[in-house]
């Protein structure tokens, strides 16, 4: 496994396996990586001749700085992780290889901006948007792997690829979950005993709900309204929103429709940790 800090020596190394008609797939991440990031490494492993592995904690998608502080980082353990699912190369770069000075350009995502994690995260997916396209013109996969647990991250992502014609398949893949329920996330780590105790009841509400949405026995008003009381009853856990939406478009829906795919996202607060999960309903 070969680890790079700068944008040429990366180039120069996948335009070598590119010209060898290598397939190359890349799994962009922050770090603190946990068996979600890794069971995206592991299909892109499957799927690929060549993995690719971003580690960057982008500080232009924090619209809150003690947030991005307190984010965790792990180098010397993610890139051990890394290596044992055989990855072939890890991206590391500093802040300043990627921003040498600070950006101008913006990537808007209309309504998507105002929605959901757009409402509460303000200029959080500009930063998405502006890394992520960063990231695909250094690498030039082609294929890209996202988890399904951010939701409203991959259709973004997805939406920018279509608008912006970049020729890279995304790879969505399913949420990763703990025994318990709780969604695997780096931010998991800095749950306390009680918050984590508690925060298993984010999902096992969601399925609930899920449960009696599929089965008409509630409107989504009443099942949002549930949702809050159940897991806001918890004393560390307080829901910030929960949205019932169409999972292609997010756009809210009031009722499931003939063929209608719909998913229920939430972010819940567990003390000062913000978790978000998602699940469809079938």
């Amino acid at each position: 496994m070969q680890v790079f800090k700068h944008i040429h020596e990366l180039r120069s190394q996948i335009s070598v396996q590119k010209v060898r008609g290598k397939k190359v797939g890349l799994v962009p991440t922050m770090g603190a990586l946990h068996r979600g990031h890794l069971e995206l490494v592991s299909a892109a492993r499957r799927e690929n001749d060549v993995v690719v592995a971003s580690i960057f904690v982008n500080p232009t998608q924090f619209n809150n700085p003690e947030d991005l502080k307190k984010y965790p980082r792990s180098l010397e353990t993610d890139l051990q992780l890394l290596e044992a699912e055989n990855c072939d190369f890890v991206f590391v770069p500093e802040e300043n290889e990627i921003y040498p000075e600070e950006p101008l350009t913006k990537i808007q995502f209309g309504y998507l901006n105002s929605i959901m994690e757009g409402a509460h995260r303000p200029g959080h997916f500009d930063g998405v948007g502006l890394v992520v396209g960063k990231l695909f013109n250094i690498v030039q996969p082609d294929r890209a792997y996202f988890g399904k647990k951010d939701l409203q991250q991959l259709t973004i992502i997805k939406k920018m690829v279509h608008d912006l014609n970049f020729d890279i398949e995304i790879i969505p893949y399913p949420i990763v979950r703990e025994k318990d329920g709780l969604a695997m996330s780096s931010r998991n780590a800095r749950l306390n005993d009680e918050e984590r105790k508690e925060a298993p009841a984010i999902y096992r509400n969601l399925e609930l709900i899920s449960e009696r949405l599929s089965k008409q026995e509630t409107s989504f008003e009443a099942a949002k309204k549930s949702f809050i009381e159940e897991v806001d009853r918890h004393s560390t856990l307080c829901t910030e929103y929960i949205e019932v939406v169409d999972t292609k478009t997010l756009r809210p829906v009031e009722n499931l429709g003939e063929g209608k795919n719909v998913s229920i996202c939430v972010a819940v607060f567990a003390g000062n940790i913000r978790l978000i999960d998602n699940v469809s309903i079938i």
